[in-house]
């Protein structure tokens, strides 16, 4: 069995570390839009060459002869990459789309896909993928045929069907991340305006009362920490969960504004550790009564 990835990010190549692992004599192939710009013998193709991933010059070179096709790309590149392999695809190919996008994109993309008898799985990733792998938790969707589900099932996929409409599942995500994500950048945004304000001293313990539960001071610095190494991704997932309310007839203008801040803290990633973060991190432990936490 080959497994073609378009995209070789975190996500990818987690999965394929862990599918490799099952030693059941799998094949991969992979292409990223990095290898334009880095080259194959750049840094994205070297990951992928250390863990015997075939590296392919063009996406229609990766998707040869595969028999899954796992599209985990940015939220906003999700279509290109169906575009750019829609005419090389073949009949009886399973196309799984793991990317963090609206309903109505995963929708979009399977009417581009279907004509070709390609068989489509909407796939929602439901956790961080490391250190799980494939084995993250995921909910699948669409109306493929029992063979796929059986198949996923074999390679250990950690999965729960929601429904046979392609859709249901990144819906659940995608309103999920709105709270998840939504969270981060209130914590981020209050405790930066604190700091700002020169209240600190009176707002982390008072959060740190009024929610304990939440299990300061570890919690606000996980906060800080996975908005600032992944705030660019998370911004465009936002952006997606922005569209998802839209198309539901709500009002994604909340989820865009989430998105900003994450925007804003990936972007200003080495400025926050370096001159703004580590100081606050430390004021955060201290004022939450745990200085000594590192």
């Amino acid at each position: 069995m080959k497994i073609a990835f378009i995209g070789f990010g975190e996500a990818a190549a987690a999965f394929q570390e862990t599918l490799a692992a099952q030693d059941r004599g799998l094949a991969f192939s992979t292409y990223d839009i990095l290898f334009d710009s880095e080259g194959l013998g750049g840094k994205t193709a070297g990951r992928a060459k250390a863990a015997r991933v075939e590296v392919s010059p063009t996406p229609a070179d990766a998707v040869a002869g595969a028999d899954w096709v796992v599209a985990a790309v940015t939220a906003a590149s999700s279509l290109e990459a169906a575009e750019s392999v829609v005419a090389h695809l073949r009949d009886g190919q399973v196309y799984l789309d793991i990317n963090s996008v609206s309903p109505g994109r995963k929708r979009e993309t399977a009417a581009l896909l279907e004509p070709k008898g390609v068989t489509y799985v909407d796939m929602a990733v439901m956790a961080p993928v490391h250190p799980k792998g494939h084995r993250t938790p995921v909910l699948i969707a669409g109306g493929f045929p029992p063979e796929v589900t059986d198949l996923i099932k074999r390679l250990d996929f950690k999965f729960e069907k929601v429904g046979e409409d392609i859709g249901s599942a990144t819906a659940i995500k995608m309103v999920r991340s709105v709270f998840v994500k939504g969270l981060e950048a209130i914590t981020i945004e209050a405790l930066l305006g604190a700091e700002k304000a020169g209240c600190l001293d009176r707002v982390l313990p008072s959060l740190a009362s009024s929610f304990p539960g939440l299990g300061w001071p570890d919690f606000a610095l996980y906060e800080f920490e996975r908005a600032l190494t992944h705030g660019v991704r998370r911004a465009a997932e936002m952006r997606e969960s922005g569209k998802t309310l839209d198309e539901l007839g709500l009002h994604g203008d909340l989820a865009r504004a989430i998105a900003a801040v994450h925007d804003r803290m990936g972007s200003m990633k080495e400025t926050l550790e370096g001159e703004r973060f580590s100081p606050l991190a430390d004021e955060i432990r201290t004022r939450t009564g745990k200085a000594d936490a590192a």
